[in-house]
């Protein structure tokens, strides 16, 4: 049996390797690597993708996490509350700032934050809710709206490039979005890249003055910023990639039906589905078993590259003891960390292939006691 990775981006480097080398030849040759055409080419063209107004490039998603939060207005000393399941790099955008996270439960069914639960969760201090895009799912961020009344929404859509919740794209749907580009996302780049989006042509002039250190004109420093700019290189594959993520993520879509498919007669399989009103881009496929540490174990020991997204909830990290929350505080999050498994998933993943996957999975299954 061949080994099948969690992840493949060699078909999507051949696919735009030649697109790719004859813009990567222009920027050498210009020597336009801060600032040069590719990168306001991207802006304009993914703003148009998403549905925003504005789109700031930046270094890459944590950043994009935190100038989208800084841009809204979030300071040290306030709280920005946020779903323990997530990547930390949610929360340390936060906690970047000096600002605090405070964490809410998910819901059992897709793992995304509870809009029921954020209202118990806002204090004085609170300056922003921060919906996860987790997955390649849409967070219900219309409910979110509803209960935050003026508190402001920073939508994290890092692994949303492309998902809709009723006709409108993740990065559009709140005062601000920040998402990555990391290469493994729905819309990689070849190292790190991020990107701020936004309806609000102030903000996003604030965005781009703090990523540029506090200066909007060479030497007239505004505000203390920071340096995090997208760079030419970056967005030299990133313009090539973004013409084909409509494509690949109807295929992803296409592959996700077919897991589904595969793993409807597997018992002890938890398979995920999409909210009503969600067209999702399957940046993950994660499962839910019993006993899946030894799943993973038996998988991974026949060639199957399967992985988990995120085994530890936020608030037991060691990172955050500090929060002084301990097991039993948010029991949907905790509880699926110990059964959710992410099972490989990629555009030009083939059928032969996802085959392979669900035997291996049914065999590591009828072998767990």
């Amino acid at each position: 049996m061949n080994a099948i990775p969690l992840v493949d981006l060699a078909a999507q480097q051949a696919e735009i390797s030649e697109e790719v080398m004859a813009g990567l030849s222009e920027v050498f040759a210009t020597t336009s690597f801060i600032g040069g055409k590719p990168v306001g080419e991207f802006e304009l063209a993914y703003a148009e993708a998403t549905g925003a107004a504005h789109c700031v490039g930046v270094a890459n998603g944590t950043d994009a996490v935190e100038l989208a939060l800084r841009g809204v207005g979030v300071t040290a000393g306030g709280e920005v509350i946020l779903p323990a399941n997530t990547f930390i790099a949610t929360a340390e955008a936060v906690s970047r700032i000096g600002a605090v996270p405070v964490l809410v439960d998910v819901d059992d069914e897709h793992l995304l934050i509870d809009p029921d639960l954020i209202a118990a969760a806002i204090t004085d201090k609170t300056q922003a809710v921060v919906p996860v895009h987790l997955f390649g799912q849409v967070a219900p961020v219309e409910r979110v709206l509803a209960v935050v009344g003026d508190v402001p929404v920073v939508e994290d859509a890092a692994q949303s490039q492309g998902a809709t919740r009723f006709g409108r794209f993740a990065g559009s749907l709140a005062a601000a979005a920040g998402t990555s580009f990391y290469p493994g996302k729905n819309l990689g780049a070849a190292g790190d890249a991020g990107a701020v989006t936004t309806q609000d042509a102030d903000l996003a002039a604030r965005v781009r003055l703090i990523a540029n250190h506090g200066s909007a004109r060479k030497y007239d420093h505004e505000v203390v910023g920071m340096n995090s700019r997208l760079d030419t290189v970056q967005a030299v594959v990133l313009n090539a990639k973004l013409k084909r993520l409509a494509t690949w993520n109807t295929w992803r879509r296409e592959a996700a039906d077919r897991y589904s498919a595969l793993l409807a007669d597997v018992e002890g399989v938890r398979v995920p589905r999409s909210a009503e009103g969600n067209v999702d881009v399957w940046h993950l496929y994660v499962v839910r078993v019993q006993d899946r540490d030894a799943v993973l174990r038996r998988l991974n020991e026949a060639g199957v590259g399967a992985g988990i997204h995120y085994p530890v909830p936020l608030h037991l990290t060691r990172a955050y003891a500090s929060l002084g929350l301990g097991p039993g505080s948010f029991p949907v999050a905790e509880r699926s960390a110990s059964e959710i498994l992410s099972l490989p998933l990629y555009p030009h993943i083939t059928e032969a292939q996802q085959v392979q996957v669900v035997e291996a999975l049914r065999a590591a299954l009828d072998a767990t006691p």
